[in-house]
């Protein structure tokens, strides 16, 4: 039987970084705003180590990748969940079991949950090549610095092409399946901000692997005006990647990945749908934390989210037009562009996915 175990971890306080980095990304943000040309994601935040959860290494054509796996509370293998991280993805653990308790809920509805680790700005994306500027190849820079500063240093996706959809389909998918017994069909995956849109495209090219998606905070409209733009100046921040190097401008790979030009595909397969975002008004839990963190959380926040309402809107209409009936939408009237909305948008999604996959 089922159990729902809403127990939400006591909010962590991001690790505030120097003052003058504080200080810059506000001017880069106050001057790209005017632009509509945003920011994606925060500063970094505090590990919580999830004890339930166990470290699995699967080989890749960019080495040995690590997921964090929380197995199901009645021991079953048919039922598989893969929770999808945001830009800002960390080397050492998903910030799923970084920032919230929603791996362990879903251990709880007797859900597998697969949490991959890494990926930082990759959209789980196969690149067009290793990320780099000017033809200057990676390692020329320092890796001492933060954002753009990076965009020099070596490193994952720098030092070797990401190829992380062929990693999760190709190597990962079929690595739980002989290791752990894990079913390989009819699982669900979802995330938040990139994670969110990379969760679409996964399932609308793979749909004997992904019965179910989420999204929540998505980029489901890359192709608008000025989006491209937007995800360059998100990539320089969240560790100085290069976003030509990802997918060439208005060419095949990029139109691939773009959820409003693959929309059929996901009508077409049937795949159940939970597409979400917020308002950007920010919950009383956002403000209820010191003033400076409040204002920060807001301030990037807020923007942020408006930006993937406003695609995620786009998206509402452009499938109402194919007639889909596969999707629910949810759309709170607060929410920023933070852990808080999205951990609360994943209680409310957790049914539906329970009842659509394995």
């Amino acid at each position: 039987m089922r159990t729902q175990r809403w127990i939400r971890r006591p909010a962590r306080r991001a690790a505030s970084g120097s003052r003058l980095r504080r200080i810059s990304l506000g001017l880069v943000a106050a001057l790209l705003l005017p632009f509509g040309i945003v920011l994606l994601g925060s500063g970094t935040a505090a590990a919580g180590f999830n004890p339930a959860a166990f470290d699995f290494w699967v080989d890749s054509a960019m080495g040995p990748i690590k997921s964090r796996i929380v197995r199901a509370a009645d021991g079953n293998t048919n039922r598989v969940v893969y929770a999808l991280d945001g830009m800002r993805a960390r080397e050492d653990l998903n910030g799923w079991e970084i920032e919230t308790n929603v791996a362990e809920v879903l251990a709880s509805w007797n859900i597998n949950v697969v949490l991959p680790v890494g990926g930082e700005s990759s959209f789980y994306a196969d690149w067009n090549a290793p990320s780099e500027f000017l033809g200057i190849p990676a390692g020329t820079g320092s890796s001492s610095g933060s954002g753009a500063m990076n965009a020099l240093a070596a490193g994952p996706g720098k030092s070797y092409r990401y190829q992380w959809e062929s990693f999760l389909e190709n190597d990962l998918r079929w690595a739980l399946r002989d290791r752990l017994g894990f079913n390989p069909n009819r699982n669900g995956v979802f995330g938040l901000s990139m994670g969110g849109s990379a969760a679409l495209t996964l399932a609308a090219y793979h749909p004997d692997h992904y019965s179910y998606a989420g999204s929540y905070s998505g980029y489901l409209n890359i192709s608008a005006p000025g989006m491209r733009e937007a995800i360059r100046a998100a990539m320089l921040d969240a560790g100085g990647y290069n976003v030509d190097a990802m997918a060439p401008p208005w060419g095949p790979q990029w139109l691939r990945m773009d959820p409003f030009v693959f929309a059929p595909r996901l009508v077409a397969n049937g795949t159940r749908l939970w597409i979400a975002a917020g308002s950007g008004l920010p919950r009383q839990d956002d403000l209820s934390i010191p003033f400076g963190d409040a204002a920060d959380r807001v301030v990037k926040g807020g923007p942020l989210e408006a930006l993937a309402l406003a695609n995620t809107r786009a998206f509402q209409v452009r499938m109402a037009t194919l007639g889909a009936s596969n999707v629910t939408y949810s759309f709170p009237n607060v929410g920023l562009h933070a852990w808080t909305n999205w951990q609360d948008e994943a209680y409310r999604m957790i049914p539906d996915l329970s009842a659509n996959i394995g």
